[in-house]
């Protein structure tokens, strides 16, 4: 049952009816906007089926939590299990678990490191982070091209270094420049994580600025980051045409500062398509019908230019 597809839709994902199934989903962090609207994407989608009762557990990014709480529902009698993972390299503990005791299991939006073996009842829901990375930086790279920016020197900030998303959009990052996709020749000041969190991006950010470097770029793994970098660019008194800022998630946030003309890019990622589609495959794999086991929901591109149509999104 290995199948693979690029893409799919929502009518395509939201054809299951389902009777009486519990689900059981542990969620890397609440306290994080991003998968706040995938967490709210599956309860919505769940409370408006008959006979479907979802269990939301808060992993507060503990590994160990994390998989006493995939214990937890095997040992109540779940029917499926939805995984947000806290760290995308254990978790071949949790698909060990759950194969086990035979319980289907669904991987939502970071890509499990064991997605090669997975068994015939677990799947992958999420987005393919290849496209993320690219189109940010092919993006900022044109933007830099259109002021006469060249070369043009950039800070990166990374997502958490134990997670797939960010390992991925990084090498997104480098894949441009390295393949001449990038419009300006690039010089890399430093790279760092901010482990995807708003305040340690500031902090980040200050520290950075407190070299006296010039910069014209900044490129983060996620809205939040380049949120909080923001934060400190205009704590600085740093003008924000003077510099280029791309992050990737499309959240609410990240559109009111780009329409107040702080955030440049960012990417649409269909967080709550992704919870729906995870709900969705795990209710399928309860049933005992077969899913594709990699399913990607698109990324998209966000601009000033186009940012009306994804404010009611994220």
């Amino acid at each position: 049952m290995k199948k693979l597809f690029a893409a799919t839709t929502l009518a395509t994902l939201m054809s299951t009816s389902a009777m009486a199934e519990t689900i059981g989903v542990s969620m890397a962090l609440f306290d994080d906007n991003f998968l706040t609207v995938l967490r709210n994407g599956m309860i919505e989608q769940a409370e408006a089926m008959d006979g479907v009762d979802i269990q939301v557990e808060d992993a507060q990014n503990d590994v160990a939590r994390q998989l006493d709480q995939i214990n937890n529902f095997i040992a109540s009698g779940v029917d499926a299990i939805i995984v947000n993972p806290v760290d995308t390299s254990a978790t071949q503990a949790m698909s060990d678990a759950a194969a086990s005791a035979g319980v289907p299991l669904v991987y939502v939006n970071r890509m499990p490191v064991n997605i090669e073996t997975l068994p015939d009842n677990q799947a992958f829901v999420a987005s393919d982070e290849r496209e993320s990375g690219t189109l940010q930086t092919i993006e900022i790279c044109d933007i830099l091209a259109e002021q006469g920016t060249d070369p043009a020197r950039i800070y990166v900030m990374m997502g958490e270094l134990s997670n797939q998303a960010a390992v991925v959009r990084t090498q997104d990052i480098d894949d441009v420049i390295a393949n001449d996709q990038c419009a300006v020749e690039i010089e890399e000041i430093d790279r760092q994580t901010a482990n995807w969190s708003r305040d340690e991006a500031q902090d980040l950010m200050t520290n950075w600025l407190s070299t006296g470097e010039p910069f014209d770029a900044l490129i983060a793994n996620n809205d939040e980051m380049a949120i909080g970098a923001l934060q400190a660019m205009k704590a600085s008194g740093i003008a924000m045409e003077e510099v280029v800022v791309g992050g990737i998630d499309a959240t609410q946030d990240a559109l009111l500062a780009m329409a107040a003309g702080e955030l440049d890019v960012t990417v649409f990622q269909d967080a709550a398509g992704q919870g729906a589609g995870a709900l969705d495959a795990a209710l399928k794999l309860a049933n005992g019908e077969e899913v594709d086991q990699r399913v990607y929901v698109p990324f998209q591109l966000v601009t000033p230019e186009n940012m009306s149509e994804f404010t009611t999104k994220n």
